[in-house]
């Protein structure tokens, strides 16, 4: 059920002739408690007070056949009307939020509810006061009457108040229709003036949020290996973090410095850092127990966790140089804060996910770190926009996308998802002068199951490629499409080895993503 079923009662609404005003001030009628009403042609609005515009007896009323006496009294039944009303407006006083307000009679049984929206600021104790008197109205109005009023009457019209001699004494009746014929036939609804006059709510206290100023925000972008297997392969991921938080980031994309659209919102914000401390290459398939790397957090906070959580991938980070191709993904298991915002973590677990090929000697002071929780999130890229420079600005998500605390970069993406993992336990054997190599290759897809004789092989093809390097220079390269390859003698002969060390490189083949991370195998010729 809604308000405007109590009808004017409730609503405020006494109108002869108002087109289209009524729509456009229902809102202010519904709150204000007034009337329009047309008289002569001309527009008027009249509050509604409770003072009677004439005292009537019978001898002022006419006579006629349409009505049955010289006055119709009727009373609706109780069932129709409401006793219980719920009012959603916006709260003045409370940064513009939805609210609502509910006011009951003190016999009301029903559970039933008349509910209302009014596109209106006011503070919950106004809203309060429109609801109290919406209720007092509605029981009031109950009793209704129809007379006729003579020629010499037509002073009277809608929104006056008349004074009436009825069954159980005089009363005051609202006039809220009146048709114009040999006589004025008159509808009209009891009133109370107790019912328009202003009663004191008490207002309750407003707790308002901090003003959150528009400030930049710092996002790193990450070209990650597939990490659940569920990502987009293709599709970079963004963290993102700014001291205050505004809520959401806005991170919009355009092949040119122009035409941008919204590309990803992200709303959480990212735990993320530098490294205080060097870290150099660790052993990769074992726990580095090594010397505990210290990161200082620009947001966020870490935590321990079990062995049993770190085995199953808790705790996954990235460290890297800040840009999107270059990051080494670990674990930790130790996590000890150590200062401010510092954290000494220890008990790691390196190259994760196939990032091991990018390990290098020594990540310096300074390194980034972004831990890889729900937080960082992927961006929206197409396989067609791989490897192509665009555009993205990024700042407070309430902002346009020109306001100044927006930022800007032109960035590529590889695609790293779909990138193959690099070989292992490479192998050769000298066979006269032939050179047997040998590998057992990897996948990025399905990899972690024990009960496969190989892991799956996740590429449209097995292929890889071969290099053969010496003092820096290329002697040969080659492709197959098994785990070995032998460089035999006339091989040799035909690229110019030279006695002394070389080196052997394999790198498995997509042929989406083009060659993966060379693993290297030295030997002496």
């Amino acid at each position: 059920m809604d308000v405007s079923d109590l009808h004017g009662h409730v609503s405020g609404y006494v109108v002869e002739e108002v087109g289209a005003a009524r729509g456009a001030l229902q809102p202010l009628m519904l709150r204000h408690g007034f009337d329009a009403v047309e008289r002569d042609g001309a527009l008027r609005f009249v509050m509604r007070d409770g003072r009677a515009d004439a005292d009537l007896g019978e001898a002022d009323l006419a006579v006629t056949d349409e009505l049955e006496g010289r006055i119709e009294e009727t009373r609706a039944g109780q069932a129709e009307m409401a006793g219980r009303v719920r009012l959603r407006f916006v709260q003045a006083d409370a940064e513009f939020a939805v609210v609502a307000e509910e006011a009951v009679m003190p016999d009301e049984a029903s559970r039933g509810v008349a509910t209302s929206e009014m596109a209106l600021a006011m503070t919950r104790g106004e809203g309060r006061q429109v609801l109290e008197r919406w209720l007092t109205e509605a029981r009031v109005a109950r009793d209704t009457v129809r007379l006729a009023l003579p020629p010499s009457r037509r002073d009277l019209g809608a929104g006056d108040v008349l004074r009436l001699p009825v069954a159980d004494g005089a009363g005051l009746f609202r006039v809220d229709r009146v048709e114009q014929a040999a006589h004025q036939i008159v509808e009209a609804v009891r009133i109370e003036p107790e019912t328009y006059r202003p009663v004191d709510m008490a207002e309750d206290e407003v707790a308002l949020s901090r003003f959150v100023p528009p400030v930049p925000v710092l996002p790193v972008f990450m070209d990650l290996p597939l990490i659940t297997g569920e990502e987009v392969p293709h599709a970079p991921h963004v963290a993102v973090t700014a001291k205050p938080w505004p809520g959401a980031v806005a991170l919009h994309a355009a092949d040119e410095d122009a035409g941008y659209r919204l590309n990803t919102e992200i709303t959480r914000r990212a735990t993320v850092g530098v490294t205080e401390s060097a870290l150099a290459a660790g052993p990769v398939g074992l726990v580095d127990r090594g010397e505990g790397l210290s990161v200082r957090l620009t947001s966020g906070a870490l935590a321990s966790v079990s062995d049993r959580a770190l085995l199953g991938g808790a705790n996954l980070a990235a460290i890297g140089d800040g840009t999107p191709g270059n990051w080494e993904l670990f674990q930790f298991r130790d996590a000890v804060m150590t200062g401010p915002d510092t954290w000494l973590l220890s008990q790691r677990l390196r190259g994760q996910l196939g990032s091991d090929a990018l390990m290098p000697a020594l990540w310096p002071v300074g390194s980034r770190f972004v831990l890889l929780d729900r937080a960082p999130e992927q961006i929206g890229l197409t396989l067609g926009q791989r490897r192509l420079a665009r555009h993205y600005r990024y700042g407070p998500a309430l902002r346009p996308v020109d306001d100044p605390a927006y930022g800007h970069a032109v960035l590529a993406f590889d695609g790293n998802g779909l990138r193959p993992y690099a070989p292992v336990h490479l192998r050769g054997a000298w066979t006269g002068g032939d050179l047997s190599v040998g590998w057992i290759r990897r996948t990025r897809i399905g990899g972690d199951g024990w009960d496969g004789v190989e892991v799956p092989l996740a590429e449209e093809a097995e292929l890889y490629l071969i290099r053969v390097m010496q003092a820096g220079g290329l002697l040969r390269e080659a492709q197959t499409g098994a785990p070995g390859w032998v460089y035999t003698a006339a091989m040799q002969a035909a690229d110019g080895l030279t006695p002394g060390l070389f080196e052997v490189q394999i790198a498995q083949v997509s042929a989406l993503y083009g060659a993966g991370p060379f693993r290297g195998l030295s030997l002496s010729a």
